[in-house]
């Protein structure tokens, strides 16, 4: 399963599809990562509240090739399942704007608080968890690995601060 962008972004992203986006999760449940893949130790992430909407756009031949999220952000949760230390972010939102590449890539631009976790195989590699504030620009690669291209703004090393 491939998470990342939690809507978190806004909050952190956990999203398994081809195309996934930066975006506040909306989950009843809490998403738990593997120690190795969002930091070193176990990590769960938890998000409560918000509002996301998206509207996807498809080419004459049904591709889809643009779509873009937005919505009231959450209350997001991380939390370091071995040493039980949290911490926590109230989000205001974010706007995720993804559009496909002639190559078959795409380029995800996401503004306001989103969270970004970077697995091993991604660039940088992993295992990271950053939570933005600004705009965050990434590649998702054809084989689904993201690479990033640009931030602007505040970000906190999540793992760092769980240890």
């Amino acid at each position: 399963m491939r998470s990342k962008a939690l809507p978190i972004v806004s909050a952190v992203t956990f999203m398994a599809a081809s195309l996934v986006v930066a975006q506040p999760v909306q989950a009843a449940d809490p998403v738990i990562l593997d120690p190795g893949l969002g930091c070193g130790f176990e990590l769960q992430i938890y998000s409560s509240g918000g509002n996301l909407h998206t509207k996807e756009f498809y080419d004459r031949e049904g591709h889809l090739v643009r779509m873009i999220s937005a919505g009231k952000g959450v209350l997001l949760t991380y939390t370091n399942l071995e040493n039980g230390k949290s911490i926590s972010f109230n989000t205001s939102g974010s706007v995720s704007n993804t559009t496909r590449n002639p190559d078959g890539t795409y380029t995800a631009r996401a503004s306001g608080h989103n969270g970004l976790i970077f697995f091993p195989s991604d660039m940088p590699a992993g295992p990271s968890t950053t939570q933005y504030t600004g705009t965050v620009v990434y590649n998702i690669e054809k084989d689904g690995t993201w690479t990033l291209v640009s931030t602007s703004g505040p970000a906190v090393n999540v793992c760092a601060a769980l240890t």
